[in-house]
């Protein structure tokens, strides 16, 4: 019995060939500098920001070629597959509109022409090449198991090879037929692993497209290319299913580099052409000492993709960061041109940075602000809407109820400001950060030795109070007040004698801002009045600290 027999014998539901497989999936038609790219997620319940830094990559390699990027779910692994987790991915993908050119929709139809876009939706093709390599000799059948008083032989052979450097070749690799005949009529499980062709001295040389030319010790294990249960692992999926879809580079963590030996034996082992591959760093946090980590969806909430969207970062503001992350020539380029989107900024896989960069919330918050105030009153209005009836339902109510009040509250000292302010930079702050446009305030930022003094201020201003016309109208007012009550008039006056005084008009103006909002910075107060109006103002001015 030869090879052949061996593949029919463990493989008789296998019908369809890999040349009919190949009949199905024909060669991209793509115009020269064309890349194919794509974002091959596993569902496991959270998107994390370092699979999404790769997504970001790969559909920015595709859009700057006019190439293609297409979604592919890699869901053959049962263990870490979460329920709901696929939608999760999609929400995620929606909220950032990451666009694909190829993908299957959450009802299951595929959207274009290489599908099934899904991997469990594709056993069927990795079995076939499975099949192709045991019948070449190249592959064969481990019965080996782990079961009580019996060591992992694998195990044991692949430490011996990472200690000494010895080959210890698995002990199913020559199985005959009628060995492997019996195992099978005694309803032994079995994986496929391929036969390494290396004796554990080899060196090979392999390129990547941000690092350059890299060398490592070529594979020689005889690794898993499917399990037991009929699914594929990471590598032999990779490798069949990038080949089919026409994939031009693939972009991935460097965390792959050390496995890629094994990839480069397998694609030989097929007879497929080498994919590019673009192993980008990984992305680290500082710890409390100043030490790097890698970022940890234990401790730190932002290494989830949801924090975003659940915070209302604008996904320019996260795109803009994730830029600055992969290129440093970003910064400098926005500098010099702050009214461009952020798409006009090309880069190649070469210009990817081969350090690990540093996750700073921080400077995303301030790249955060700086694309919020670049976002005019009914637009930011609009986006907290939305956000709102996403994340916080009796808020959407309350800003559609009084639509015009928060649509002005979005336009204060912002639309047509030469420095409008850059304090808010998530749509999930806004509500705390204008509270006192829903309530009248209960806390007050007052030090107690002002009370007093404030309550006195405030009993003489609300007498004869009416809204004023215009803010010099308004401050007029309270600077006529401040002088009759005491209180200086001239700054100069008031820094060269200030015994002389009470205080000065700046610290009465404060009084009253932190009677109608309770802070003592807030935009325009006369711009807060103007939208609360006069009875509301009233209202509040009858607070005693």
């Amino acid at each position: 019995m030869n090879n052949i027999d061996i593949a029919n014998l463990i493989f008789p539901e296998v019908s369809i060939s890999t040349d009919e497989i190949f009949a199905r999936y024909p060669k991209r038609n793509l115009k020269e500098g064309q890349m194919v790219t794509r974002f091959a997620p596993s569902p496991t319940g959270l998107v994390h920001i370092g699979n999404f830094f790769q997504a970001f990559i790969s559909y920015n390699i595709a859009k700057n070629t006019d190439g293609v990027l297409f979604l592919r779910i890699e869901d053959t692994d049962r263990k870490r597959e979460k329920v709901e987790a696929k939608k999760v991915l999609y929400d995620v993908l929606d909220n950032f509109e990451m666009k694909f050119d190829e993908y299957q929709t959450l009802d299951g139809e595929d959207v274009g022409d290489y599908g099934p876009y899904v991997q469990s939706q594709r056993v069927e093709i990795y079995k076939a090449f499975a099949k192709k390599l045991v019948s070449e000799g190249k592959a064969f059948p481990c019965f080996c198991k782990k079961t009580e008083g019996k060591e992992d032989v694998l195990k044991l052979r692949e430490t011996k090879f990472s200690e000494d450097d010895e080959k210890e070749y698995d002990p199913c690799r020559d199985l005959s037929y009628e060995e492997i005949k019996k195992h099978i009529e005694n309803g032994d499980s079995f994986a496929i692993r391929l036969k390494t062709k290396n004796q554990g001295n080899e060196r090979i040389k392999f390129n990547d497209l941000i690092k350059g030319e890299l060398e490592a010790k070529a594979n020689a294990k005889d690794f898993v290319i499917l399990k037991s249960d009929g699914t594929p692992p990471y590598p032999f999926a990779h490798a069949i299913d990038d080949t089919l879809m026409g994939t031009t580079i693939v972009v991935r963590g460097e965390e792959y580099i050390a496995s890629t030996p094994a990839h480069i034996e397998l694609f030989e082992a097929l007879g497929f052409k080498q994919i590019q591959y673009c192993h980008n760093p990984l992305i680290y946090k500082l710890n409390e000492l100043g030490n790097r980590r890698k970022i940890s969806k234990r401790y730190d909430p932002e290494s989830n993709m949801m924090y975003f969207c659940e915070n209302g970062y604008p996904k320019e503001a996260v795109f803009e960061y994730l830029l600055n992350m992969i290129n440093s020539g970003f910064e400098i380029w926005r500098k010099n041109n702050p009214d461009k989107s952020w798409k006009e900024f090309k880069f190649k896989p070469s210009q990817i940075t081969t350090v690990a960069p540093i996750f700073d919330l921080v400077k995303l918050n301030d790249i955060s602000k700086n694309v919020i105030v670049g976002i005019c009153g009914e637009e930011l209005y609009k986006n907290w809407l939305e956000w709102a009836k996403v994340y916080d339902i009796e808020l959407s109510k309350v800003l559609e109820k009084e639509r015009d009040k928060f649509v002005a509250v979005c336009k204060m000292d912002r639309d047509g400001k030469p420095k409008p302010r850059k304090d808010i930079f998530n749509y999930a702050m806004m509500k705390e950060k204008f509270h006192y446009f829903f309530s009248s305030p209960v806390t007050f930022a007052i030090e107690e030795q002002d009370k007093e003094k404030a309550n006195e201020f405030l009993d003489a201003y609300r007498k004869d109070f009416k809204m004023p016309a215009s803010n010099e109208e308004w401050f007029e007012n309270v600077k006529t007040l401040a002088g009759e009550m005491g209180y200086a008039t001239d700054n100069k006056l008031y820094k060269a004698n200030p015994e002389q005084f009470k205080g000065n008009v700046a610290k009465v103006c404060e009084f009253v801002r932190l009677a109608i909002t309770g802070e003592k910075d807030s935009p325009t107060l006369f711009t807060i009045m103007e939208i609360l109006g006069e009875e509301e103002v009233k209202e509040r001015l009858n607070i005693r600290f």
